[in-house]
């Protein structure tokens, strides 16, 4: 346990350094992607009109990293995490940068993935599951294996909208801190989720709809990656359990797991650039993506936020909760999702 006056009145200051530097960082960006030629450029699959750089993530991802640096330096870090968390952020997010630059092929890039995950689950002992004696250790490797790289795709898969990725990460951020503080778990876990909710939020401002700047993979692999690594960490260290997470990211994982399922029934090509996710069809539908954001935001903070605050306050009824929270957005992406758009 920690206590987050350990920057005394500093605290503040940093938290406004964070978001200063981000914000710094974006202006910096949009003019260097302009002439690098980082943009991503209108097609078929697209739902912008004129070209815009991409690859903005790459400036909340390294501010995030800083951050991760500095509270190693002042011993609130241990070596394992700083790996897991910064080096392997940094892995992340540079696969991404090059990716959004060089348009990498989706296997090499799985390849990669499948790697920085060994390389996360080394930093974390393997993963919650080692914990299960009934479950062998090979078998448990491979279920975290798949988990990360899940969880690192999925994120990916949000990023369709302008302000979708973004707004999610923010209240996911605010949600988990909001449990720990109930549960009176307060540890680095806190800051780290509060710092990178701060640099997301700067970046908000340019990508809120009508995007100035898009996330990018360079921003999306590592949102996923870093909540993937936060998710077992903090479930190994009972910080948050993982029906808390799993409530909290409910749209998200109903609206990707919708919709790799029906692109397996419809025969589509589960790893070729697609717009079938049911909110981007709701998006084109109305030609609009900030009702769709504003929609998506809406419902985590009346239904997802309840049923997260309900489980924290009556464990029994944790998975009930559970299934509540993914109930409606499973309809709506089954409902709006690739057989919508197959039509």
């Amino acid at each position: 346990m920690i206590n987050l006056e350990y920057f005394s009145l500093s605290y503040l200051g940093v938290c406004f350094l964070i978001f200063f530097l981000t914000l710094c960082g974006l202006i910096l960006y949009k003019k260097a992607a302009y002439k690098m030629e980082i943009l991503a450029l209108k097609n078929y699959r697209t739902l912008h009109t004129k070209p815009t750089p991409k690859g903005g993530g790459i400036v909340f991802s390294i501010v995030f990293i800083l951050c991760i640096f500095f509270l190693w330096h002042l011993n609130y870090l241990s070596n394992s995490l700083l790996c897991v968390l910064g080096f392997g952020g940094l892995i992340a997010t540079s696969l991404g940068f090059l990716d959004d630059k060089f348009d990498i092929n989706a296997k090499k890039k799985l390849v990669v993935e499948i790697f920085l995950c060994g390389f996360a689950l080394y930093y974390l002992d393997g993963g919650p599951l080692q914990n299960i004696s009934q479950i062998p250790s090979f078998v448990s490797t491979l279920l975290s294996m798949f988990f990360l790289v899940w969880i690192i795709n999925a994120y990916n898969f949000m990023d369709g909208i302008d302000g979708m990725a973004a707004s999610g990460a923010i209240f996911s951020c605010l949600i988990i801190v909001i449990t720990m503080g109930i549960l009176n778990t307060f540890t680095v876990t806190t800051a780290l989720l509060i710092f990178l909710s701060i640099s997301v939020s700067a970046f908000l401002i340019f990508n809120w709809p009508p995007a100035k700047i898009f996330m990018g993979d360079s921003g999306s692999i590592f949102l996923g990656y870093i909540f993937a690594v936060l998710i077992m960490y903090t479930t190994m260290n009972n910080e948050v359990s993982f029906t808390t997470w799993v409530i909290v990211f409910a749209y998200f994982i109903s609206d990707t797991s919708v919709t790799l399922i029906s692109r397996f029934i419809l025969k589509k090509k589960w790893n070729k650039p697609h717009r079938s996710h049911a909110y981007q069809n709701i998006a084109r539908i109305a030609n609009s993506h900030v009702k769709v954001t504003i929609l998506v935001v809406f419902y985590n903070f009346i239904w997802v936020f309840p049923l997260a605050l309900w489980s924290i306050f009556d464990p029994t009824v944790s998975l009930f909760a559970t299934i509540l929270s993914l109930t409606p957005s499973l309809f709506f992406s089954y409902k709006y999702g690739p057989f919508l758009s197959s039509n």
